[in-house]
């Protein structure tokens, strides 16, 4: 900063929030490629896949028309929300309104960071996993929430423990966060968990929010259900879900939020005042997406399958402990016997290898001694990333 440059303070919601860590991964990997490494990274969760060709297609066709370029309604059109709804029923058997009950997003992520900002007042509590996506704490701490850590441990199978929160904090407590098939982890939960979430935010008047978009990335005929499909869980809970992982179409921004009516009114509400939607042809091509067959997603996720069954065997070769996953694009890894810093760990193993992949750290306490690997990359190069472990660790 010059002298006689003028500093403009941050507002006092935003001014502790760090940038998201991948912003500054994004530039230690520049650096290193410019000096000539071939980085492979299995570090963040987006697909390599394209969408099939059908879906490309109908976006395509539809950018051509001539009326497809205004803008279009808030949070979805008409018939986008009711492929929502379409989609629900024959995944889940759930019945949706279209109108009242669904809500497009410009990607799951936005709502799921706008449900903070609709739901929480400074002093609420929001009660968040960890290891966890780190915008369910982000969006709780700039609308001025405190954040009460819901601990994902390896022993309990990453699920919480509702039974070990603390009094106090349930009292202030308006909104819990859930997300199955889990990002760091991968662990799954049953019908039963789920059973009892909803019992448990019924109790003690919480909204339950859950995060579900590795629903339809699933291995060794395992299906993952929807929160919804528990009887009364409309009364009490919105999840979230999206086309970027389901349909490799991250760079497309585009998700939903469905579920209780009058939260997603509030969406709704908020939407209207800081977007205007998305382009036409993209909601065009997500109902297609969603009400075409379905079957191409078997192939796709048995390549999902083949990669971590790579990367399982490989980090295992290599002295990590491993669980094998039977959902979502990520392998949870727990680091060699004596290592218990994850950052210092991925640092080096970037540095000397030219494999990124993310410290758990980064998503929470108790993800310390974790690191995660995304299976969105190229088969050859996670091949490639394994053999470059296994020999940097031996």
């Amino acid at each position: 900063m010059t002298p006689n440059s003028i500093h403009f303070a941050p507002a006092e919601r935003i001014a502790s929030i760090k940038p998201y860590f991948f912003a500054s991964l994004n530039k230690k990997i520049t650096d290193l490629k410019a000096k000539g490494v071939d980085v492979i990274r299995i570090d963040m969760g987006s697909p390599d896949l394209p969408p099939q060709d059908f879906i490309i297609d109908s976006l395509v066709e539809s950018a051509r028309r001539a009326d497809t370029h205004g803008y279009t309604p808030n949070g979805g059109t008409p018939a986008f929300r009711k492929a929502i709804a379409n989609y629900y029923m024959e995944r889940f058997e759930v019945e949706l309104d279209p109108q009242k009950e669904t809500i497009g997003l410009i990607g799951s992520k936005e709502g799921l960071f706008n449900l903070s900002q609709v739901i929480l007042n400074p002093g609420d509590v929001a009660l968040v996993p960890d290891p966890g996506y780190p915008v369910y704490t982000a969006g709780a701490e700039i609308a001025g929430a405190e954040i009460v850590a819901m601990p994902l441990l390896k022993e309990n199978g990453f699920l919480p423990d509702f039974n070990a929160l603390p009094a106090e904090a349930l009292s202030r407590a308006k909104l819990m966060w859930l997300n199955y098939p889990n990002n760091p982890t991968g662990a799954i939960a049953s019908m039963k968990f789920f059973e009892e979430a909803v019992l448990f935010a019924r109790q003690h008047h919480l909204l339950l929010a859950h995060d579900a978009p590795y629903t339809d990335v699933c291995f060794d005929h395992y299906h993952a259900p929807s929160l919804l499909q528990v009887p009364g869980a409309k009364e009490v809970a919105v999840e979230f879900n999206s086309l970027s992982k389901t349909y490799n179409m991250a760079g497309w921004r585009l998700g939903m939020a469905v579920g209780n009516a009058e939260v997603i009114e509030y969406l709704s509400t908020y939407k209207s005042q800081m977007d205007t939607s998305n382009f036409a042809p993209v909601f065009a091509a997500g109902v297609t997406a969603l009400t075409s067959d379905q079957d191409w997603l078997e192939e796709r996720n048995a390549l999902y399958q083949e990669r971590r069954d790579l990367v399982v065997n490989g980090l295992r070769a290599a002295g990590l402990s491993v669980d094998t996953p039977k959902a979502a694009i990520y392998v949870w890894a727990g680091l060699p016997a004596g290592e218990n810093d994850s950052i210092r760990f991925c640092n080096r193993m970037l540095e000397e290898t030219g494999v990124s992949t993310t410290p758990g750290i980064v998503y929470g306490k108790h993800g310390e001694g974790f690191l995660r690997v995304s299976l969105g990359t190229a088969t050859e190069r996670i091949a490639e990333a394994m053999q470059r472990i296994i020999h940097w660790t031996k």
